[in-house]
């Protein structure tokens, strides 16, 4: 039932990630504000030592379209970039233990 509840988390935070780019509208200050967010979560993956690559991915897109000016995509990347890097924190933290569930005794 945890892991149910661990997956329906996990599947809910993506899906929010996905509908990012049609609630994200700003200015160059909230591009930074939410790439500053993305990168610290990145950053905290890296600790864990599960960095999803896609996620870089994602902060390299926002910064680009930061670029040429597209503040909107860039902060719907970038909130997205978060979300990922969120996703992947929650995938550290839960499977550090859950291997033992799986091993045979």
């Amino acid at each position: 039932m945890k892991n149910l509840v661990q997956q329906s988390v996990l599947v809910l935070t993506l899906l929010v990630a996905g509908a990012m780019p049609a609630l994200a509208a700003g200015s160059e200050d909230d591009f930074k504000t939410a790439y500053a967010a993305a990168e610290a979560a990145n950053k905290e993956a890296g600790k864990l030592r599960n960095q999803w690559t896609n996620t870089a991915n994602t902060l390299a897109a926002a910064k680009k379209a930061a670029d040429v000016g597209d503040f909107d995509k860039a902060t719907a990347s970038a909130k997205e970039a978060e979300a990922l890097a969120k996703a992947s924190i929650f995938q550290a933290t839960s499977e550090k233990t859950r291997w033992k569930d799986m091993e045979i005794r």
